[in-house]
């Protein structure tokens, strides 16, 4: 018999449903549930201190980072652009990837390459191949195909400009930090289902707890599964992840983390390139190519990912003015993929058919590396000056393992196209790269914030010794062996006015050694360095949730290597181009109400300017895939009385500007505006019974606006992602 307490008020068959759901959601059995009541009573619940810089964030507003400084500074008081993308947001939402996170964020272009997001390649402040970070530690740069299911993250930080002075070897354009779920101090527990268009479905629970209803030892377990068809036909997405982390507490001066994750995708994805004809612009006798066309063909595409990584944080204060930090992880990524590549179209006048030649390729690319950061910060007063002293050590190694293939493939009729079949089991791929990479680099940094009553001045050093041995194992006579030393530096001033306003001025510079091999017989690539002066204001009013930034920056990057398609070899080939001046807007708006309005809204323009190149007709022109103009508004509201109890509305635009298709500026791409929305409805406002079950549905492109996101040549062109539809069943306790 169902106690009087928990039986349904009335017949209706919703209500039958929903506690059905509900109870299903909670794994099922009441006892399951009695028994994690009974835990929760036994659990001591440590309060916290407020909002931590690498931890969880209330609503759209975050307070403090780690990621600009390494130390846990307000935002407000950090001389330097940082965007943090919280949770809240990225669950309201509904981001498939990291790149998707940063959607609403200024200064980005987080999804050039469209729907083929394939490792999180992402554009800041004009620059490609955004560094990804996770914890603080190096996760994968313009090489390295990892990428973490954002599931597994807590928040996703941007730093704009250059941030060699912490970081070391970093693309000047920013860097993205992505920090982890770690073990709460209040009991967690919440499960999902997933299902949309494409056939998605996918799975996902995140607990955390007490261990065993220790004082000292929490846990936290956070996994996901996935299984969706993508835009091209035949292509699918399948993945799993798990990220488990366990933190001791001995006391309260010492705190250790294990952080751990795997994650396995037998299908990781596709990556569709189209010539700009057919896309950007009609191709002759044909028109326009179908955005869900497939050039390459089942029975022989494959793209597959693994990785795994453990790691620690450590940190113990040894007294009132030191405290220790020491954070380190290893990572293992193994890639494996073959593809049918576009070659060129051909019009038969004849038959009125379109013909595409296509190139096969394929090979392994498997990554190994090891990174630890080493960390003492000195908190003390001379006179009225209050200080911040961080000393560092840190130390990244990277080993590649690099064979690719190349071969002719069959062509394909745009008019009938006819996949599977014999030839594609016939294709031999004749090696055209095989090579061994190792890459370390050692950095020793100082930086010293100070706080004269509303002055917050920061200055910082460093040095880097950073070693690059490419081995070509067909060929040694093009081995390439780079050994490099580099002096960073940074310099910020700040001024917090009481009523918020905080003006501030700040240059920083940046290198970058190359991991890139010229082509044979190819002078070796010198270090990418990089320097950048940056004005702006924030403004944030003590007692509000509210966060307002703007920006100015002037960023001019040297010695700039890049790759570009060739059609002719059939792969990309990398040249040292030499400069490229890059200047700037950003605005940016966060705000939570507490009338249950959440809202966050972004602004870029930039000016990007090749001012050195060893191309003649790229002088003086915009590269390629870079909108002058990005602008998005996105913005929810939860209803907290009467009928509408328990519902959320969310609404945002995107906006992406005109882009050149390459560095001679001979087309464009033109630009598109996109409409997202979301709505959420919380049981718990029904019936006290469904308390923490929850239904959202969103809606990504309503419109199904076909557009090409962006072009890096006439041989290199995507398209967007078209609509998309997602229903997600929650359940928290």
């Amino acid at each position: 018999m169902v106690p009087h307490s928990v039986r349904p008020s009335g017949p209706t068959l919703l209500r039958a449903a929903l506690f059905a759901a509900a109870s299903t959601l909670s794994i099922g059995a009441a006892h399951a549930q009695q028994a994690a009541d009974a835990t929760e009573l036994s659990t001591i619940v440590v309060e916290g201190t407020g909002e931590k810089g690498d931890g969880p964030v209330k609503g759209y507003v975050a307070k403090k980072s780690r990621a600009g400084t390494k130390t846990d500074t307000p935002i407000e008081k950090t001389a330097q652009s940082i965007a943090v993308v919280p949770k809240q947001q990225m669950q309201d939402q509904q981001v498939q990837s990291v790149a998707e996170s940063l959607r609403y964020t200024p200064g980005v272009f987080a999804e050039y390459r469209g729907a083929s997001n394939l490792r999180d390649e992402i554009f800041t402040r004009g620059f490609y191949y955004t560094p990804r970070y996770l914890d603080g530690l190096f996760l994968g740069g313009e090489l390295s195909y990892a990428k973490i299911d954002p599931y597994l993250l807590e928040r996703v930080e941007l730093i704009g400009g250059p941030s060699s002075v912490l970081y070391g070897q970093a693309n000047p354009g920013g860097l993205i930090n992505e920090v982890s779920k770690k073990p709460t101090d209040a009991p967690l527990r919440e499960v999902q289902f997933s299902y949309g268009t494409d056939r998605h479905f996918g799975a996902a629970v995140d607990f955390s707890d007490r261990l065993f209803g220790s004082d000292t030892l929490a846990w936290r377990l956070a996994a996901s599964g996935l299984s969706t068809d993508l835009q091209e036909n035949f292509t699918k997405q399948r993945s799993i992840a798990v990220a488990p982390s366990l933190t001791w507490t001995p006391d309260a001066e010492t705190k250790l983390t294990l952080l751990g994750g795997y994650q396995n995708e037998p299908k990781a994805g596709y990556r569709n390139f189209l010539d700009a004809a057919g896309t950007v612009y009609p191709m002759t006798g044909y028109g326009y190519v179908p955005r869900d066309l497939f050039i390459s063909d089942p029975d022989y595409e494959h793209a597959s990912r693994e990785q795994a990584w453990l790691g620690y944080e450590f940190e113990r204060k040894l007294s009132d003015t030191f405290t220790f930090r020491q954070n380190a992880r290893y990572q293992y990524l193994d890639w494996d993929h073959r593809t049918l590549v576009y070659g060129s179209a051909s019009y038969d006048a004849g038959t009125g058919h379109t013909l595409v030649s296509r190139n096969a390729s394929g090979g392994s690319d498997d990554w190994r590396q090891f990174a630890i950061d080493n960390q003492l910060q000195a908190d003390f007063q001379t006179g009225a000056l209050d200080h911040t002293l961080l000393a560092g050590l840190d130390y990244r190694y990277r080993t590649r393992d690099y064979v690719w293939g190349r071969a002719s493939a069959p062509s394909l009729d745009l008019n009938d196209p006819q996949y599977g079949g014999s030839a594609y089991s016939g294709i031999a791929l004749a090696t055209t790269d095989s090579q061994d990479l190792t890459a370390y680099q050692v950095g020793l940094y100082l930086q010293d914030q100070i706080e004269i009553g509303n002055l917050n001045l920061s200055a910082g050093l460093r040095h880097d010794w950073a070693s690059t041995d490419i081995d070509d194992r067909l060929d040694s006579d093009n081995n390439h062996s780079y050994d490099d030393g580099a002096l960073t530096w940074r310099l910020g001033a700040l001024y917090a006015f009481d009523n918020g306003l905080a003006p501030y001025v700040s240059y920083s510079t940046s290198f970058e050694p190359s991991l890139y091999a010229p082509e044979a017989g190819g002078k070796a690539f010198d270090p990418t360095t990089a320097g950048q002066f940056e004005i702006g204001v924030k403004y944030a009013p003590e007692g509000t949730n509210l966060l307002f930034t703007a920006a100015y920056y002037d960023l001019r990057q040297k010695d700039v290597v890049q790759g570009t398609w060739n059609n002719t070899f059939g792969r990309t080939v990398y040249s040292q181009i030499g400069a490229v001046h890059n200047q700037g807007v950003e605005l940016s708006a966060r705000a939570n109400f507490d009338s249950g309005f959440s809202l966050t809204g972004a602004y870029s323009y930039i000016s990007s300017e090749i001012t050195d190149t060893i191309t003649a007709n790229e002088l003086g022109k915009t590269p390629a895939r870079i909108p002058e103009h990005q602008a998005s508004l996105w913005g929810t509201y939860a209803f907290s009385s009467g009928a509408l109890d328990g519902l959320t509305l969310g609404a945002g635009v995107r906006y992406i500007g005109k882009s050149w298709g390459n560095n001679t500026n001979t087309f464009e791409v033109d630009d598109t505006t996109l409409f997202d929305a979301m709505a959420s409805y919380d049981f718990g406002a029904l019936d006290a019974d469904f308390e923490g079950l929850s239904l959202q549905v969103n809606v990504k492109n309503i419109a199904d606006t076909e557009y090409v996101a962006s072009c890096a040549s006439a041989y290199a062109c995507f398209y967007g992602s078209g609509r998309t539809v997602l229903a997600t069943l929650k359940k928290t306790w």
